[in-house]
C-alpha cells in the first residue's frame, strides 16, 4: 500500500525519544542466551516428554521474490532458496570461510589466477532425478552470463562480472562429467567466495531451468539441498519437507514452514502463542518483552549497512554540493540513538566495523544544520521527493518509516520540506527502479564477507542494486583494481579509497550498523542466523 506523509514537528520530537523507555534493560546472548528464568508461555512437553517435533515454523516479513537463485536478491528469497539449493561451495557455520559442498575441494587456480578448475561429487541428485555433474554447472552458470541473462536476474552481473567492464566469468566448460573449467576475464579475488553465496552462485537443475518459460524463474525450484519444495500460497506461507534422498547428513526436521507475517506486534504474537517457532527482524523495542516472556533473544552483530540514497542520476541531488548539504543536515548519531538505542552502532564505514579494511577514521560529512541551511538556499533547494519502506528489514527492523520522518523534521529545520511515499517491502522494490525520487532508504546485509561485495555496489548499473544510480569512472576503476589484487594490505588500501571516495562524492548517507535480532522458542535446538543473512535448517531441531 502507497502512503503519503507530511512533517509534524510533534511526531520528529517524539522519534528523538522514542527508545528512552526500552533500551539497556536486558543483558543479550547470541542463540541460545536467554535473558529470563520465566518459562515461555504456552509450551506442551520438553525433554522430559522426549522426542522431536517434526515441523519448525520460522516468520519472513514478506513474500520472497522468487525462489529461483538467479532471480532474487532479497533476503526472505535467500532465506528459504538456501535450504533448498547448495552450491559448488559452502561458508563455516558461523562465518564465511569458504569450505567444499557441491565440489569435492578448492579449485585448482591458474598463476595468471584465470583459470578456475573444479572437480565435483559424483552420485549426487537433484529433487528432480536429474543427476548433478560438470553439464548442469555450466548450465547453472552460463544462463547468467552475457547475452542470456535479463534484467530480472539482479545478482548476475554482480557474481559474474560484465564484458563491458572487463570483469568476470568469460567462459564455464564443462572438461568431464566431474570436472569443469571456469575463465575469467579478470583475476577476481572474491570469485570462490562469490560461488558460496546464496544468491545466483546455487546450482538449480538443467531441467528444471531448460523447462521455465524465457525469462522467468525455475517453479517450482529444483535443487540438490536437504529440502525439497512443496508449495507456497503468496502473502501466507511456504513449506519445504526434507529430501529423503539427500546425499549428505539427514535433516534433523521433516517440516519448515516459512510464514509471512509483515507486522512486528503481529511476529511476538505468533511466537508467545506458539503459531511460530523463530521470528525474525525483531523491532528493538520488543527485546525484552521477548526474553521476558522466557523466550530466547538471538543478538549478534550483523554483517550490514543501513543508509540513504541520494538520486545522483536526475532530480535536485545531482548537485554533489546539494548532496553534502543535505547529509549536513541531518544528525546521524542522534538518529542513530532515538531509533535503534543500543541495538546499531553509527556507520562511518560502509563496510561492518569487524570487517577488513574497515577503517573508523574514514571522515564522513559533519553535522553542521546552519552550512546545510545556507548551502541549500544557495542552491534553490526547497523541497525533495522521498520514497521508503515500512517492512522490516535485517539491517533496519524498525522499516524505513521512522527514518524518513526523522530525516525530513532534519531537513525541514534547513528549509527543506521533504515529501514522503512509502510502500511495503514487495512493492518497494520495483518503485525504486521505476518512481521519480531524490532521496530513498535501502540497506545491504553482506553475503561472503568480502569488501567488494559492499564497495561494488556503487559500481553496479543494475538499479535494483545500486539505487543511488551512481556512476563514477574513476570509482569503477578503483573497483576493478580490487577485484584484481589478491587479500592483503594492498588490496585494502584500494577499498580504502573507495571508502573515502564515497564519502567525498556522497552518493550515501551512512547511518548505521545493526544487530541481528531474532526471537527464538527455547525448545528449537542448534539454530544459527548467519552473518550472510540466512539460516541453514538442516541441523536444527525442535523438542516435542
Amino acid at each position: 500500500m502507497e502512503e503519503k506523509f507530511t512533517f509534524s514537528r510533534r511526531k520528529f520530537v517524539e522519534l528523538l525519544g522514542v527508545s528512552a523507555a526500552g533500551f539497556g534493560l536486558v543483558s543479550l546472548a547470541g542463540c541460545g542466551g536467554n535473558g529470563s528464568t520465566s518459562e515461555p508461555a504456552k509450551t506442551d512437553g520438553g525433554p522430559a516428554a522426549g522426542g522431536t517435533a517434526d515441523t519448525i515454523t520460522y516468520s519472513l516479513t514478506a513474500d520472497p521474490r522468487a525462489l529461483d537463485p538467479a532471480y532474487f536478491d532479497d533476503g526472505e528469497s535467500a532465506i528459504v532458496s538456501a535450504n533448498i539449493h547448495e552450491g559448488l561451495y559452502q561458508y563455516g557455520a558461523k562465518d564465511a570461510k569458504v569450505a567444499p559442498c557441491l565440489a569435492v575441494d578448492l579449485p585448482e587456480i591458474s598463476a595468471d589466477g584465470l583459470k578456475y578448475t573444479i572437480k565435483l561429487n559424483k552420485g549426487i541428485k537433484f529433487h528432480d532425478g536429474t543427476d548433478f555433474n560438470a553439464e548442469a554447472v555450466v548450465a547453472s552458470i552460463e544462463r547468467q552470463l552475457e547475452p542470456n541473462r535479463n534484467s530480472d536476474m539482479p545478482y548476475a552481473s554482480f557474481v559474474f562480472g560484465e564484458k563491458d567492464a572487463g570483469s568476470g566469468v568469460e567462459t564455464v566448460k564443462a572438461l568431464d562429467p566431474t570436472t569443469v573449467e571456469i575463465t575469467m576475464r579478470a583475476a577476481s579475488a572474491p570469485l570462490v567466495k562469490n560461488l558460496a553465496m546464496a544468491l545466483a552462485s546455487p546450482i538449480v537443475s538443467p531441467k528444471a531451468a531448460a523447462a521455465a518459460p524465457a525469462g522467468q524463474p525455475i517453479d517450482p525450484p529444483i535443487g540438490t539441498g536437504p529440502y525439497k519444495f512443496v508449495n507456497w500460497t503468496k502473502g501466507a506461507s511456504i513449506t519445504l519437507e526434507a529430501n529423503p534422498d539427500y546425499w549428505g547428513d539427514a535433516p534433523k526436521t521433516k517440516n519448515l514452514v516459512f510464514k509471512i507475517i509483515t507486522e512486528g506486534n503481529t511476529r511476538i504474537t505468533s511466537l508467545m502463542n506458539g503459531e511460530c517457532d523463530i521470528i525474525s527482524s525483531v523491532d528493538p523495542s520488543s527485546a525484552t518483552q521477548i526474553t521476558d516472556a522466557g523466550f530466547e533473544l538471538f543478538s549478534e552483530d550483523g554483517m550490514t549497512i543501513n543508509y540513504m540514497a541520494f538520486n545522483t542520476e536526475v532530480g535536485a541531488c545531482t548537485d554533489q554540493e546539494v548532496r553534502k548539504a543535505v547529509a549536513q543536515a541531518i544528525n546521524v548519531e542522534e538518529l542513530v540513538k532515538s531509533i535503534y538505542g543500543d541495538f546499531a552502532t553509527v556507520a562511518n564505514s560502509v563496510m561492518p566495523i569487524w570487517m577488513a579494511p574497515y577503517d573508523k577514521d574514514i571522515k564522513q560529512t559533519s553535522f553542521d544544520p546552519e552550512a546545510a541551511k545556507k548551502a541549500l538556499a544557495d542552491k534553490g533547494i526547497t523541497s525533495l521527493k522521498c520514497i521508503t519502506y515500512t517492512t522490516a528489514r535485517p539491517y533496519n527492523q524498525k522499516g524505513g518509516t521512522d527514518l524518513a520522518n526523522m530525516i525530513q523534521g532534519y531537513l525541514a529545520n534547513v528549509g527543506v520540506d521533504v515529501t514522503i511515499t512509502q510502500y511495503d517491502w514487495t512493492t518497494y522494490k520495483t518503485k525504486v527502479q521505476t518512481d521519480p525520487y531524490d532521496i530513498c532508504f535501502y540497506g545491504w546485509t553482506g553475503d561472503n564477507g568480502d569488501p567488494d561485495n559492499f564497495m561494488n555496489l556503487l559500481a553496479d548499473t543494475n538499479w535494483s542494486m545500486n539505487v543511488a544510480h551512481f556512476q563514477d569512472e574513476e570509482y569503477k576503476k578503483l573497483i576493478a583494481e580490487g577485484l584484481a589484487t589478491p587479500d592483503g594490505a594492498e588490496r585494502d588500501a584500494i577499498y580504502k579509497q573507495c571508502e573515502e571516495m564515497v564519502a567525498k562524492k556522497q552518493p550515501w548517507v551512512l547511518i548505521s550498523h545493526s544487530k541481528n535480532l531474532l526471537g527464538i522458542n527455547p525448545k528449537v535446538k542448534d539454530f544459527y542466523y548467519h552473518p550472510t543473512g540466512v539460516a541453514f535448517f538442516k541441523g536444527v531441531s525442535k523438542q516435542a
